[in-house]
């Protein structure tokens, strides 16, 4: 059956209607953009400069630094141009592509938590494996597997929300294309689409949430066995891999693991969910992490070296 479809755009109502609100609005999300931006792509280059983090670890950090860029790019950007903006309008196709990207991103993030869960549990528990079990095609497979499983969560919610007539109203109170808000304005019964929707995006998001926690509980209970200062260092790698799982999948499962509604505290956290939590990452990951810290300081150092060098040459003997 064809789609039925009289609405070519959409109106976004935003964070706030206020001129002054929106001004300051306008400052705050640039520079989270910009900070979020700088900090996970420094994450990219000193792991790709330095030698001494060659790990898997590394390896799932750097796609990591990579989809928290890409994320808020699916948004920030319209949301930012949006503050200064009189009239908010997205077109129908231009919604429908920044739907399919943040479910992307998100859902590609979902499954590149598990691997890096997964590659914390081997290194922790199987030390003298590590090698072994995580080794190149391994890590490739589940790079692979993490981009497949949320390519195929977005084309799903696409083909759900694509397929519904929208015949009437084309207000979004939202600052972005997303699926409850865009299931307010169609001109049918969504009920049996609300649930598939949960089933698609919610149940994702609490089971593997909940499927994480106890991972991360049974590698945790493992430290008993290892000394004093490998129980220190695992024990702050884990604290950040949980913590930047909680920052992501409690907003996740708030706005997505229930049936088709909305609530005025949606745009907070979706904001936590696509512009908070990927700019906190790299933070997280390099506040205790000796070794990235190390890393950092040597590129900041040899970057200074150039730069010294290019400013003043050395002379040469005549």
């Amino acid at each position: 059956m064809g789609r039925s479809n009289n609405v070519t755009e959409f109106v976004l109502l935003g964070l706030t209607q206020d001129p002054g609100g929106q001004k300051a609005l306008f400052v705050i999300f640039l520079l989270i953009y910009i900070v979020t931006m700088v900090g996970n792509l420094l994450i990219v280059v000193t792991v790709l400069a330095s030698p001494s983090l060659g790990s898997p670890m590394y390896l799932f950090l750097i796609y990591l630094s990579l989809m928290d860029a890409a994320y808020p790019t699916a948004i920030s950007p319209k949301l930012i141009t949006d503050l200064l903006s009189g009239q908010k309008t997205i077109s129908f196709s231009a919604c429908m592509g920044q739907l399919f990207l943040e479910h992307l991103f998100g859902g590609a993030e979902v499954f590149l938590l598990v691997a890096m869960a997964y590659d914390r549990y081997v290194a922790i528990c199987k030390p003298l494996h590590y090698i072994t079990i995580m080794n190149r095609q391994v890590c490739i497979l589940l790079l692979v597997v993490s981009w497949a499983g949320g390519f195929v969560h977005s084309v799903v919610q696409l083909l759900f929300v694509y397929n519904l007539p929208f015949c009437g109203p084309n207000v979004i109170d939202h600052f972005a294309c997303d699926m409850y808000p865009l299931l307010k304005l169609v001109c049918t019964n969504t009920y049996l689409t609300g649930l598939s929707l949960m089933a698609n995006g919610g149940a994702i998001c609490t089971v593997t949430f909940f499927i994480l926690l106890v991972s991360y509980g049974v590698i945790l209970y493992s430290l008993k066995t290892h000394g004093l200062e490998g129980k220190r260092k695992a024990f702050y790698t884990c604290a950040s891999h949980i913590t930047v799982v909680i920052l992501f999948f409690v907003p996740c499962i708030f706005l997505f693991a229930r049936p088709s509604s909305t609530f005025p505290i949606d745009k907070s956290m979706t904001v936590v969910l696509t512009c908070i939590t990927p700019m906190l990452n790299p933070l997280i990951y390099t506040l205790r992490n000796a070794e990235m810290k190390n890393a950092m300081r040597k590129l900041w150092s040899n970057c200074v070296a150039i730069v010294r060098r290019g400013l003043y040459p050395p002379c040469r003997a005549r």
